[in-house]
């Protein structure tokens, strides 16, 4: 297999890590790296675990990936490729919008060939206006249409797979593409404004092994029904109900979004109030300028 070699600016790696608790495996994009790919490959990173959450391993596979704002590669060098992304090859158009890593609860529905119907809840790994890169346990096609349901916004959109990808037994990466590109579909709407306030909180909940925990955690920003919290990424999952602990008041939250690993946002959460109890007891400005979005930015070395 053939990788980019030959340029001394950064570049970005995709590698597999193996979880050594189970078969699954997960993949990482790593930004912006000075590394050479064998020392890459020697080095050991942190990731999630689906299923055991978070993890340290070597890589099984590294490979060097385009960057998000590359032009889309040609199809004899796409292969080389980890994470290729859903595009129209037979129209030489420019990208709508750069490919945003990002972590978006959803909902995947629709009819899986043999397998007959299915519907099931997921997450984006990587976004932009003309689709989303998910991991499905359903086996499809290339060409099968399905919906995609936003869990947050609840708006829905038809997509056509793209692209597979079947790093597991289990699980295959799949490119959704839009009919046309949908600039905002990823964006949300908050009914209040959210300011960047620092405030400690007791959170409270049920860790993805099934175990009840309590951890310290803090407020990056915040607004009358949510907040972004730092210090529960690893410790929950997009959907999950918490109870979040200020002095003495509590109310339960729902975790929207959990910052993807390796980003700016890795172990923080987003969560919106499950009820009309404000615990905040903070006085926010009517009008707040809100702080850029939970997209994430590629790390720095």
């Amino acid at each position: 297999m053939m990788f980019l070699t030959g340029s001394d600016m950064p570049r970005n790696f995709a590698i597999r890590l193996r979880c050594p608790h189970g078969d699954s495996d997960s993949w990482v994009t790593l930004f912006n790296r000075e590394e050479s790919l064998e020392q890459i490959l020697k080095q050991t990173w942190e990731f999630k675990c689906r299923d055991h959450g978070p993890q340290k391993g070597i890589p099984q596979e590294a490979m060097e990936v385009a960057p998000l704002d590359d032009p889309p590669p040609s199809q004899s060098v796409q292969s080389t490729f980890a994470i290729p992304f859903p595009a129209a090859t037979e129209k030489k158009t420019p990208r709508s919008s750069e490919r945003v890593p990002m972590r978006v609860p959803v909902v995947v529905y629709g009819y899986a060939g043999k397998s007959g119907a299915f519907h099931e809840d997921t997450e984006t790994l990587i976004v932009n206006s003309t689709g989303a890169l998910v991991t499905l346990k359903a086996k499809l096609a290339l060409g099968d249409t399905v919906f995609l349901i936003h869990k947050s916004s609840r708006r829905e959109q038809e997509v056509r797979v793209a692209y597979l990808d079947p790093y597991s037994d289990r699980e295959t990466r799949v490119g959704l593409a839009f009919k046309q590109p949908v600039s905002d579909f990823w964006k949300r709407t908050r009914k209040k404004p959210r300011v960047p306030k620092t405030v400690r909180v007791i959170v409270k909940g049920t860790d993805p092994k099934g175990h009840p925990f309590a951890q310290s955690a803090y407020t990056v920003d915040l607004s009358e029904d949510g907040a972004r919290l730092d210090g529960i990424g690893f410790l929950t999952s997009p959907g999950q109900t918490i109870e979040v602990r200020r002095l003495w008041r509590k109310a339960r939250f729902r975790v929207v979004w959990i910052g993807h690993v390796g980003t700016t946002e890795s172990n923080q959460a987003g969560v919106v109030l499950q009820s009309e109890k404000n615990i905040w007891r903070i006085e926010l400005p009517k009008n707040a300028t809100t702080p850029p979005s939970q997209s994430p930015e590629p790390p720095k070395k």
